[in-house]
This record gives C-alpha cells, sequence and structure tokens, in this order.
C-alpha cells in the first residue's frame, strides 16, 4: 500500500501552534474507496466540496484507491494538485472495499469520519445533516438509510431488503440499511478497527454491540451515472458467511466456556440418557427378563461405543472452552479500549 504524499497521520495541531499560524485541526475526514470510478471523481469532489464547505469548519478528503486499472489515479492526482485538502492512499494491488475502509480509518486525520462510495449514488448533500445529527444527539454513529432506492428490484433491492432483516433479527439491531456506505463515525470508534472480509458493512451491529450509540437518518440515493456496479447476488452468500462469523465472535470472545459449555453439556446429556437405558436392561435382565438379556447381548457393543464416543465429545469441548479462555485473556481482548474510554468521557 503506497500513500500520497504521506503514509502516516498527521498529529492535531496544539493551541501554540494555532496561535503561531498552523493549519487548525482536521474536523471531518471524507473516506472514499474507490475503484474505475475515474468518470465519477470530478463531480464527486465538487459536491465534496460544496457540501464539506458549507459547514466552516477544516475538513479532507481521502481518496483509497484500490488498484484502478482505469484512469482514477490520474485524476485524484490531478484533483490534488488543485486542492490540497485531497489525500490519496494507493494499494498496490486489489483489496476490495473493506480493506480500502479500514485504510482510510487508519490515515484519516479528522475528529469525525464520514464514508461514502466513489459512484455518486451516495449523495454528498446529505453530510451536514448527519454530522448535525451525530452532534446534537451525542451519537456515535450515524448510519444513512436509502429508503428510497434507485437499484434494480429484482437483483439488488430485494436482497438487500431480506439480509437487512435478517441481519437485524440475528443481531438484535434495527438497522435498516447496513449496507449503505454512507455513514459518519467519530473517530475513536473506528481508528485502529480491525476488518476483513466484507465486514465494512457490519459497523454499526458490531460497534452497537460493542456500547456505542447507533441511529440511522434516511438519505438521498441517486442512480448510478457511470460505469457498473461491482457487486452481484454473490455478495449474498459472503454476507451470510460474515454475519455468522461477526456473531460468533462477538459470543465467543466474551464467554467461550459458557459457548463450548453448552455443546458439552448437550452431548453430556445423551450420554447420560445411553447409561441410563444400559443400566435399565441390565437391571431387567438381572431380574430375569429374557428379552431384556436378549437386547442387552445385541446392543452391548453399540450402547458401550456410543456412550464412549459422546463422553469423549464432553471432554473435548469442556477443554476447547477452557483454552479458549486462556486464549482470550491472554490476548488482553477485555481489556479497556478506545471506544470504552470514549463512551466513558462522553457520559
Amino acid at each position: 500500500m503506497a500513500t500520497l504524499p504521506s503514509s502516516q497521520p498527521e498529529p492535531a495541531a496544539s493551541q501554540s501552534e494555532l496561535a503561531a499560524g498552523q493549519p487548525e485541526p482536521i474536523r471531518i475526514s471524507a473516506v472514499v474507496p474507490v475503484y474505475n470510478e475515474a468518470e465519477s471523481l470530478r463531480p464527486l469532489t465538487e459536491e465534496l466540496t460544496r457540501a464539506l464547505g458549507s459547514m466552516g469548519v477544516p475538513y479532507e478528503i481521502l481518496y483509497v484507491d484500490d488498484c484502478s486499472t482505469d484512469e482514477s489515479l490520474r485524476i485524484m492526482l490531478e484533483l490534488r494538485k488543485a486542492d490540497r485538502r485531497i489525500r490519496i492512499v494507493r494499494f498496490r494491488r486489489n483489496y476490495g472495499q473493506t480493506a480500502g475502509m479500514a485504510a482510510g480509518f487508519d490515515h484519516a486525520r479528522g475528529e469525525l469520519v464520514v464514508t461514502l462510495d466513489g459512484d455518486l449514488q451516495n449523495d454528498p448533500a446529505d453530510i451536514p445533516a448527519m454530522v448535525g445529527k451525530l452532534e446534537d444527539g451525542d451519537w456515535d454513529i450515524v448510519a444513512g438509510w436509502r429508503r428510497k432506492r434507485e437499484d434494480g428490484f429484482l437483483l439488488r433491492r430485494l436482497p438487500s431488503i431480506a439480509a437487512n432483516r435478517l441481519i437485524a433479527a440475528y443481531t438484535g439491531v434495527d438497522i435498516h440499511d447496513t449496507g449503505c456506505t454512507l455513514k459518519v463515525f467519530r473517530a475513536q470508534v473506528v481508528r485502529g478497527v480491525s476488518l476483513y472480509s466484507d465486514h465494512h458493512r457490519f459497523l454499526p451491529v458490531m460497534y452497537a454491540g460493542a456500547g456505542a450509540r447507533v441511529t440511522e437518518m434516511e438519505t438521498n440515493h441517486r442512480p448510478r451515472r457511470y460505469g457498473k456496479s461491482k457487486y452481484g447476488l454473490s455478495r449474498a452468500t459472503r454476507v451470510l458467511l460474515d454475519l455468522l462469523s461477526i456473531k460468533l465472535i462477538a459470543q465467543f470472545s466474551q464467554r467461550p466456556l459458557h459457548y463450548f459449555g453448552v455443546l458439552a453439556l448437550t452431548f453430556g446429556t445423551f450420554a447420560s440418557f445411553f447409561v441410563l437405558v444400559g443400566l435399565i436392561g441390565v437391571e431387567n435382565a438381572v431380574a430375569g427378563d429374557a428379552s431384556a438379556l436378549a437386547s442387552i447381548n445385541r446392543w452391548e457393543l453399540p450402547l458401550v461405543s456410543t456412550v464412549i464416543l459422546l463422553m469423549m465429545l464432553v471432554v473435548y469441548f469442556t477443554l476447547l472452552g477452557l483454552l479458549g479462555e486462556l486464549a482470550v485473556k491472554a490476548s488482553g481482548i477485555h481489556r479497556r479500549g478506545t471506544l470504552d474510554r470514549l463512551l466513558n468521557e462522553l457520559h
């Protein structure tokens, strides 16, 4: 990954530096992942400059080029020459939108981070209202909601509606449109976050589970003007698998022994049942029941083998739970992190 012109976030200016005429600290960073969006970049930059400039605060536009194969990089460099508030991060190969988001979060210098797509379907004019809602309501994340979505119904809107309802039901976080890239975050929430696969779409869900205050706001959605969508129905499978992984990680990291303990208790219950059945058969055989004696002779080996297998599974999952507890404790995952400190400061 290459960063143009700097590969490290710049520290905020101190009061003495401001008095000496140094630039003010960046208030808003707009992070835009880009992949083959050459036609959209100039109008997008104009709209972003207009929207962010209307707020009267220092801002920057951070383009993350996912190794585009068209003229996107050349156009971004030209835009940067005309406006030094534009910064560029470029990957050496194509990594995907989630990696682009993570790189943008790491390099953003603003106190607030706005994310949006580079295809002009998200409307930058919504940004001032979303920032205002975040600040006035003391929220940590404001997610966009494309209520009137300008996409095809069968291939885009219908799968999205089904996925969003499934995510809301599965996670308990009532967000109508997790796939909308237009979001506003407090920088402390997302800085240093570890993202992979397609996890960027689950950020409100992930942080709501960690205690962040998440809300949503209806936003304007526009039809695509240039190029074609990078996503299709194949994304549905990845969304489902990512949803399972996030739910598993969230539960496992909180109580691994409890998670595996449920499995151990389940297999232990089955083992106890078969042991009880065997004891009843032995008791009847001792009492002189010929059919019970015949059943014991017939099922003795399968029954003993089943009980041994189930008890091995009980021991296996119990040890996995204990190892999980040790791993979680050694990783320090539950040490007070940035998000906890942020929430404590805000209350």
